[in-house]
């Protein structure tokens, strides 16, 4: 028996399944995040009055925080809702989000875009380059002062 080959294959296994659950979670989170978009704007009346309906989401917040703890700020579930409204628009981009593998995070970063090709352009190479959050920043900003 190889030792050396038998550990490396199990790591190996290990490392796959790592990733394999990472993409399953990401994707699970993608869609969670796109459903509770989309009944914060069904909430508040539909996509015209979305916008005025902060002060729902603020309600739902402090709400979400107390019952099930940090992480459900105002600014969060307006990601939320600016994501299920992007993808409403843009159904092209629903469809790469399904195979794709990027981050909340990286999605919140993309989400600051306005144009829909930066934003295609930044979940591709997100997903093909493996961008880590700090990472997106950093080519976010770059690009944006190649810009200036």
């Amino acid at each position: 028996m190889n030792y050396y080959n038998e550990i490396k294959n199990i790591l190996i296994d290990n490392a796959i399944g790592r990733k394999v659950r990472e993409y399953k979670s990401n994707q699970k989170d993608l869609e969670s995040y796109y459903n509770v978009g989309k009944l914060l704007v069904e909430a508040q009346g539909g996509e015209e009055r979305a916008k005025y309906g902060d002060g729902l989401i603020k309600e739902y917040s402090k709400r979400l925080t107390t019952e099930l703890g940090k992480g459900y700020t105002t600014t969060r579930l307006m990601y939320m809702r600016s994501f299920y409204l992007l993808l409403l628009k843009y159904p092209t981009l629903s469809d790469k989000l399904k195979n794709i593998n990027v981050t909340w995070s990286n999605v919140c970063e993309i989400l600051k875009l306005k144009d829909t090709i930066e934003i295609g352009y930044y979940l591709n190479a997100s997903n093909e380059l493996c961008f880590s959050t700090r990472e997106l920043r950093v080519n976010l900003e770059r690009d944006i002062q190649l810009e200036i």
